[in-house]
């Protein structure tokens, strides 16, 4: 896979970070961007002043706000974009992606309003395309565009797909492993969001490590009690995509997601906290839709469920951890 043509699609922190791991490995890479203005201000600067500032853009990595042209000379593209726009980026790619084109996607969460995962989502819109991957794990974009050591699950439907896609990025401080459970990947990825909000929750009220430990292993026992009732693999999600993710947006705030957690405690309402952020919090969407999964597989999400009922349902995190409190006795 040395020499591969990339184009890296979404000029956030997260695709940025993953445009200068590939330049880094060796491909050739080309990172677009929507909005033309910003774009050139990167190329000029050699670096994402307005995700990633002061880290400067391997030699070999190239800016472009031409879609089809960074589409057309690509053989390999890496979906950067978050989960609500994935499916319309995907509309307005579509005419220009090939049937051969290897896609892998980077994105976490789930739709808005359907709750379908990512790789449902590109079998409905891309039907004919059938050489895709998933990237998912524990990772903050600017520490991986600083070359810190992180490591990554890619997962694809077949093990060859699995390891031609870790061959493009496994380089140097970034290593990266291969699954054959796309669900579970992308499951993992997407819910661990929604309980970094319930983490954040209870740090900010002060609750105190015992119950963030205690929140992060129930919390991983309700993706896996999900993951199940979707096929997924058990296993997944004791990985990097899994617990890996959970624990570091559990714990780090670095997470949006938590610090969207910490400021609802202190008394923000969701729109309050989301604009004091800036940015895209996937946990919030997700909240709603993971409660909607776990209606349709029947399934008990307790503090998922809570977490929803704050964010859409005026349901004060006080009385959120209140009513988690006050659950039964059960076994383990």
């Amino acid at each position: 896979m040395s020499g591969r043509n990339i184009a890296v699609l979404g000029a956030g922190s997260w695709g940025t970070a993953l445009a200068m791991q590939a330049a880094r490995a060796g491909q050739d890479v080309c990172l677009w961007g929507l909005e033309a203005d910003q774009i050139a201000i990167m190329q000029q600067e050699r670096c994402n002043r307005f995700y990633l500032p002061d880290i400067n853009f391997p030699e070999n990595l190239r800016l472009s706000s031409n879609l089809d042209a960074s589409l057309q000379q690509a053989n390999t593209l890496l979906i950067a974009v978050p989960s609500h726009a994935f499916r319309s980026f995907l509309r307005t790619a579509k005419s220009h992606i090939r049937t051969n084109h290897h896609i892998v996607w980077a994105t976490k969460g789930l739709e808005n309003d359907s709750a379908k995962l990512m790789h449902q989502i590109l079998a409905e819109e891309l039907p004919a395309c059938q050489h895709t991957a998933v990237i998912s794990g524990p990772t903050f974009a600017g520490e991986v565009a600083r070359n810190l050591p992180t490591a990554v699950t890619a997962a694809a439907s077949t093990t060859d797909l699995a390891w031609e896609t870790t061959s493009f990025l496994h380089h140097g401080n970034f290593r990266v492993y291969s699954s054959d459970d796309v669900v579970g990947v992308e499951l993992g990825g997407a819910l661990k969001n929604v309980l970094a909000i319930a983490a954040g929750i209870a740090d900010g009220l002060g609750f105190g490590a015992n119950t963030r430990a205690a929140l992060i292993t129930r919390g991983l026992t309700e993706i896996m009690r999900l993951g199940h009732a979707m096929g997924a693999h058990r296993d997944t999600f004791m990985g990097l995509a899994g617990l890996g993710d959970l624990v570091l947006t559990c714990t780090d705030n670095q997470s949006r997601n938590r610090r969207l957690g910490l400021k609802l405690a202190s008394g923000l309402n969701v729109a309050a906290a989301r604009e004091e952020i800036g940015q895209a919090v996937e946990g919030v969407n997700t909240a709603r839709e993971a409660f909607t999964l776990a209606q349709k597989h029947a399934v008990e999400l307790p503090i998922i469920e809570l977490t929803y009922r704050v964010l859409y349902e005026n349901l004060s995190p006080k009385s959120a951890v209140q009513k988690l409190l006050s659950r039964g006795a059960k076994s383990e």
